[in-house]
């Protein structure tokens, strides 16, 4: 799908949510080719209108060349036209040519490094030459909605199936990716990483697979991902500090939750299955190899900064400390490295401290 659709749909993404009516689209969608009829049904289980809606939209941007128009088309045969025209509006108020994402490398400015200094190397920059005209993926065959090739479903189809196995016998999932990242629309994790074929999929998605409500046999077990890729395209500089900077001293006492406070109905109204259970994205940690929305780093001898790091931690301190003990080592060791900053950090749901039994 070309960027300027893409933004169309990001742009509209509230509008959508609010009003979309996705009941009447499965069929259209399934007949056209838009979606499989096992992505349909992955979308139809999600609980409320809005969060289909929220997720088809976000599907969309993957869906190939033709998926933009079809789904408009079936949007105004449905009886919602006032929102095809919303994102008809919205894709012709953008430039017609979207930018070309290729991987290139990033040379500091300023003095010559010296022979200690290593090379760095930025994993994914947006980059399009003044004289380069933009060519556009070949769209696919007639009659189809998506490219046969469509790497992204086989990496979910992959995950998926890696999901549905037996992990009864088994204490932990662990997830490793690297590849080439941006930002995307989101709602719990934030990011993406692209397949081979260029598009992206949300680490959302794919850490959906393992949660308590598609993956039975992890259920309260550690379900562990590390990302090493970019958050986006900012390059952070960092900020100048004193080396005796003193600590953060923050005063209890004016310190208050802005959420409302809990107030226990009277009375006895305990029920049995609610002690039993367990919050469905519990015992889940992503750890991101840089800030959302910034890139990230790799020396072209040694290898990607974050990665080198926590191999190095994990063999040093795997037998003794707990991991996010590590992970802490992890950040402060990259956040020191090089000119342009990087610093690694997780969203972390796990609900007991974990360590690696080590032999």
């Amino acid at each position: 799908m070309e960027e300027r659709r893409r933004w169309a749909l990001r742009r509209s993404r509230v509008l959508l949510v609010e009003r979309l009516r996705p009941e009447p689209l499965w069929e259209p969608l399934r007949e056209r080719g838009v979606f499989t009829a096992a992505m349909l049904e992955e979308l139809r289980s999600l609980r409320t209108r809005r969060e289909q809606a929220r997720q088809l939209v976000i599907d969309l941007e993957s869906r190939g060349q033709q998926a933009f128009p079809m789904f408009l088309s079936i949007l105004r045969d449905t009886g919602q036209g006032e929102l095809a025209d919303a994102l008809s509006e919205a894709c012709g108020s953008l430039p017609s040519q979207p930018i070309n994402l290729r991987p290139v490398e990033l040379e500091p400015s300023g003095e010559k490094r010296g022979k200690s200094e290593s090379t760095v190397e930025r994993l994914s920059i947006p980059v399009q030459d003044k004289n380069e005209q933009f060519r556009a993926p070949p769209a696919p065959a007639q009659g189809s909605a998506v490219d046969k090739s469509d790497h992204n479903l086989e990496i979910n189809a992959k995950l998926r199936s890696l999901a549905q196995q037996d992990h009864s016998a088994l204490d932990c999932c662990l997830v490793v990716i690297l590849s080439h990242g941006c930002q995307t629309s989101h709602n719990q994790f934030p990011g993406g990483i692209y397949g081979t074929d260029g598009k992206s999929i949300p680490i959302e998605k794919i850490v959906k697979h393992f949660d308590g409500s598609n993956c039975p046999s992890l259920r309260g077990k550690p379900k562990l991902f590390f990302i090493q890729a970019c958050g986006g395209d900012q390059k952070d500089q960092g900020f100048e500090v004193d080396c005796d900077s003193p600590e953060d001293e923050t005063c209890r006492s004016s310190v208050e939750s802005d959420a409302t406070p809990f107030q226990a109905p009277s009375g006895n109204l305990d029920e049995p299955d609610a002690v039993a259970s367990l919050p469905t994205p519990g015992d889940i940690l992503v750890s991101y190899s840089t800030f959302p929305g910034f890139v990230s780093w790799r020396d072209k001898l040694s290898g990607s900064w974050y990665v080198e790091t926590l191999d190095s931690v994990l063999k040093l301190h795997a037998h003794s400390e707990d991991l996010l003990t590590m992970l802490l080592r992890v950040a402060n060791a990259v956040s020191a490295k090089g000119k342009f900053k990087q610093i690694p950090g997780c969203f972390n749901f796990l609900r007991k401290k974990f360590f690696f039994m080590c032999k």
